[in-house]
């Protein structure tokens, strides 16, 4: 687990979406998490990790935008925002296994070659019918 440096990560609060009431209408306890990939001090390998993901939270300039909002309380959101940003981060950690390619079993190739010739079988029959 690589521990995030919380002095990278900005915060800002926003108004809330949703039902909720005059609460929604007056807090703004919504919380925006913005962490810039490329300025972080985490690992040069993780950082090329995370910016190759194909995640929508991640912008075209590096930085991971977390909006939270299920809390009533602030500090909640800040808590489940950072939660939301370590598993990101704890995600892309892991180097992924490397794929050892294989080759396809006998029965495999038997099953595939069937198939095919009794597609070819009646494909044939579809022609027009000579003499």
């Amino acid at each position: 687990m690589v521990a995030l440096v919380e002095s990278e990560v900005e915060f800002s609060a926003i108004r809330a979406q949703g039902a909720g009431g005059q609460n929604v209408n007056k807090v703004s306890s919504a919380v925006h998490l913005r962490f810039d990939i490329r300025a972080s001090s985490l690992p040069d390998e993780i950082k090329q990790r995370l910016l190759a993901l194909h995640d929508q939270r991640i912008s075209a300039d590096g930085v991971v935008v977390i909006k939270a909002q299920t809390s009533r309380s602030q500090d909640m959101n800040r808590a489940d925002a950072l939660r939301r940003l370590q598993a990101l981060v704890d995600r892309v950690a892991q180097p992924p296994k490397p794929r050892r390619p294989t080759k396809p079993t006998y029965g495999s190739k038997q099953r595939r070659l069937e198939g095919k010739s009794i597609r070819s079988a009646i494909k044939a029959g579809r022609g027009k019918v000579g003499d």
